[in-house]
């Protein structure tokens, strides 16, 4: 007890060189008062000072750091929000001419169809003209044939009749024989009528064979017209499907599967793009029918194509201005199966592909849902919805509005939760969305 007095003592000592003991004195009319200032009071009262200044310091410091990343982080969410709705601007104006292009191809293509059964029709014409005029040669040169046997025929009966009627000596004055004369005069009138008609079919033949030449000549510039338009629409078909098939793939889907599950439902037939038929009597297609009948079937897998695209959710759930908030993938130790998109309450919420609605009504946590069910297997899901605008069993259509954007259910704000699920397996959405980019 004595030692820890002496510490005691001796840091009193210590302080009362730099802190003597002071008083402050308080006067009033009556009386005057005063208030004792002891060392150890006096380091209590500056160390207090200090940490207290010290402390404004570090709090104020803080609280203007705070304020500047603050500021910082609004004006970057800002310059993403608005570089992302320039990039959706961008992506709507390439869709929408895309779409143009695309319906202008279509429209090329159903012109250069149209091209191709006239000059098919004018080709079946002109080869029938052909056959004609080779049967009409043929009939012509078994004609002349015949008639060239006959003239040499009559020349060597004429031959004969003159060596008979030499033989014979000359003819006594005034007893000729008539039927000689007649003969002879026959066959020289006989004679001059087949030169005549042989040198008329040698004519008509020569006349034949220019105009089978012309054909040829037109049939071979009519052939090479026809390639050019098949190259044309060959070229076109490629360019229209590689985009939608590069869609599919991108999207992880079979392609093939697809277009069987498609086939299986559209199989009705008829109408234009039914294959090229021509009757080849028993021989091999020529190859425009074939490459023909090649352009329809790449027509008709784009169409197939278009019909399956319209069934599988590769377009945006939302038209208006968002900000993606969470994306698919783990979050706060859980899996989070959806993408968040935060935008204005009451922002219109469409479907994104076709199908029929299976649930619309309250869920767990998901607050007022909408289930669409979609052809291979897919599933979609609209959560947090602040109203439901369709019904269990309604068909709905890629674009149309089913719903508003709400805060129901387990939501911190504003956002549409957005799920795509293949075969019950939840999938990441902007696989399907930026699948379709390049197409929608």
């Amino acid at each position: 007890m004595a030692k820890v007095n002496s510490i005691s003592y001796r840091m009193s000592h210590f302080w009362a060189k730099w802190f003597p003991e002071r008083r402050i004195f308080l006067r009033s009319d009556k009386d005057t008062r005063f208030i004792q200032l002891t060392p150890g009071a006096q380091v209590t009262a500056l160390v207090g000072s200090i940490f207290f200044v010290a402390w404004s310091i570090v709090a104020t410091s803080i609280l203007m750091m705070d304020t500047l990343g603050s500021g910082n982080l609004r004006d970057q969410a800002l310059r993403e929000q608005l570089l992302y709705e320039k990039r959706l601007n961008e992506i709507s104006a390439e869709r929408d001419m895309r779409a143009l292009d695309a319906e202008h191809a279509h429209d090329r293509f159903n012109l250069a169809l149209d091209q191709i059964s006239q000059m098919q029709l004018a080709l079946l014409a002109s080869e029938d003209r052909r056959k004609e005029m080779e049967k009409g040669i043929e009939v012509i040169q078994q004609t002349l044939r015949r008639t060239i046997k006959e003239r040499d025929a009559a020349r060597i009966e004429f031959a004969q009749l003159q060596a008979d009627l030499q033989a014979e000596g000359p003819v006594v004055a005034g007893n000729p024989d008539a039927n000689i004369a007649e003969t002879v005069d026959f066959l020289t009138a006989a004679l001059g009528d087949l030169a005549a008609e042989r040198d008329a079919i040698l004519v008509a033949q020569e006349e034949a064979r220019d105009y089978a030449q012309q054909l040829e000549l037109e049939q071979k510039l009519l052939l090479e017209k026809n390639d050019r338009i098949f190259t044309q629409l060959e070229d076109a078909v490629s360019l229209s499907m590689t985009p939608i098939d590069e869609m599919f793939r991108s999207a992880g889907m079979s392609t093939d599967r697809i277009l069987n599950t498609v086939r299986s439902g559209y199989s009705g037939q008829g109408g234009p793009l039914m294959p090229l038929t021509f009757s080849t009597k028993g021989a091999a297609p020529d190859a425009d029918s074939l490459r023909a009948n090649a352009i329809l079937e790449g027509i008709d897998r784009m169409n197939l194509y278009r019909i399956a695209a319209e069934k599988v959710p590769f377009s945006m759930p939302l038209k208006t201005a968002f900000r993606r908030t969470s994306g698919f993938g783990p979050r706060w130790g859980k899996m989070h199966e959806g993408e968040d998109m935060a935008g204005a309450y009451g922002s219109p919420v469409y479907a994104t592909a076709d199908g029929v609605v299976i649930k619309a009504g309250n869920a767990t946590g998901y607050g007022r849902l909408i289930k669409i069910k979609h052809e291979f297997g897919i599933e979609t899901r609209f959560a947090h919805l602040a109203r439901i605008r369709v019904k269990v069993g309604q068909k709905v259509s890629r674009g149309e509005q089913i719903g508003d954007m709400g805060n129901s259910g387990l939501s911190t704000g504003t956002h549409l939760h957005y799920e795509i699920r293949q075969n019950g397996e939840a999938v990441n959405p902007m696989t399907y969305i930026k699948a379709g980019q390049n197409v929608f």
